[in-house]
């Protein structure tokens, strides 16, 4: 049988990830759509996908303390509309375990603060910054191109937060 390249489980109402039709695509599967669910399990099984480069997690009750497996492959992960709160936890996961990730959108979690989910543009703007400082390779978050002024801001702002933490915690502050 010959694998898929496109699977979607969307508007399905799990509240497991259906590993054992997914993992039958294992060889070809490049995009995986579970968005519109229940979901909240860690996908740990996913990290055998070896081709997967689209992981849309849209509309499920992830959190930040998703645990993910380590997907070299990923380039693009969708995880709109969870319940995202705590962003260094969120983005450090993401950053060690997606390596090679070029598009992240997670637009309406709490941890994304904007305009539409009752965040000022000073919030905005600094989570969009750390984000970017924390994943050097991120060319588009939450439907925006990073811009190389951007990317540059992101680094000077986010290296001087570091020195500034440094020097108090060896009670040199300036």
């Amino acid at each position: 049988m010959l694998g898929m390249q496109s699977l979607s489980f969307a508007y399905q109402n799990l509240e497991e990830i259906p590993y054992t039709s997914i993992l039958l695509h294992r060889d070809t599967l490049e995009v995986l759509d579970l968005s519109n669910n229940s979901l909240q399990e860690s996908p740990s099984l996913l990290g055998s996908l070896d081709k997967l480069s689209t992981l849309i997690l849209d509309c499920n009750i992830f959190t930040s303390h998703v645990k993910f497996p380590c997907m070299p492959s990923v380039t693009t992960v969708s995880i709109n509309k969870n319940r995202i709160r705590n962003l260094p936890i969120f983005v450090e996961e993401v950053k060690k375990k997606f390596p090679n990730i070029r598009m992240l959108s997670m637009m309406n979690n709490e941890a994304a603060p904007s305009y539409f989910n009752g965040g000022t543009l000073k919030q905005y703007v600094d989570y969009r910054q750390y984000v970017i400082s924390q994943i050097p390779g991120l060319q588009v978050l939450d439907d925006h191109k990073v811009l190389e002024k951007e990317r540059m801001e992101a680094a000077k702002v986010y290296r001087y937060h570091k020195f500034v933490k440094s020097q108090k915690r060896k009670g040199t502050t300036t």
